[in-house]
């Protein structure tokens, strides 16, 4: 595996893939070896665990809520998100989340992650959208922090699919 690290922030080959699948609680079910290596923690540590022990505090709680409402409702959805190392580093991915559906019931039984090393032209766009929207979190709460966005995406007039997607 290639991790490199620049201070606290750890970086992995844009050619690698960090893979996890969650129930529909969002407890890990799988990870792969990059996600356990990057992620610092031990991979028994990791199985049964809510995803959100990786959950970095720079990161949007109104994003969560977009990610989670999509794929409850059997959406996919693409995001950059910022996590947290077991040792308080950190790094960004650009995530694919799907929903994995059985296909004897039709019935949602877990979700199905995908992540790749984020491009720098996304980075130096979301950072900022990130930080502006948890300081209007902290004044409004969740709420104030999705109009935010919405409003975001409506001067620009994209969504939020083609937002994400044309910042790769």
């Amino acid at each position: 595996m290639s991790i490199t690290q620049r201070g606290e922030e750890l970086h992995f080959d844009e050619n690698q893939f960090i893979v996890s699948k969650t129930d529909l609680k969002g407890r890990i079910t799988y990870a792969n070896d990059l996600f356990i290596e990057i992620s610092g923690f031990k991979e028994k540590e990791l199985i049964g665990t809510p995803h959100n022990i990786l959950r970095h505090p720079d990161m949007p709680k109104a994003i969560f809520k977009l990610l989670w409402d999509r794929v409850q409702a059997g959406k996919e959805v693409f995001a950059y998100v910022k996590n947290r190392t077991k040792n308080n580093q950190y790094y960004w991915v650009h995530a694919y989340i799907t929903p994995i559906v059985d296909t004897k019931t039709n019935q949602l039984i877990g979700y199905h992650s995908v992540r790749r090393s984020p491009s720098v032209k996304g980075l130096e766009v979301i950072t900022p959208l990130y930080k502006k929207m948890i300081n209007e979190e902290a004044r409004g709460g969740v709420k104030a922090s999705s109009a935010l966005l919405e409003n975001t995406l409506s001067q620009l007039k994209v969504s939020y699919d083609a937002f994400i997607l044309s910042h790769e």
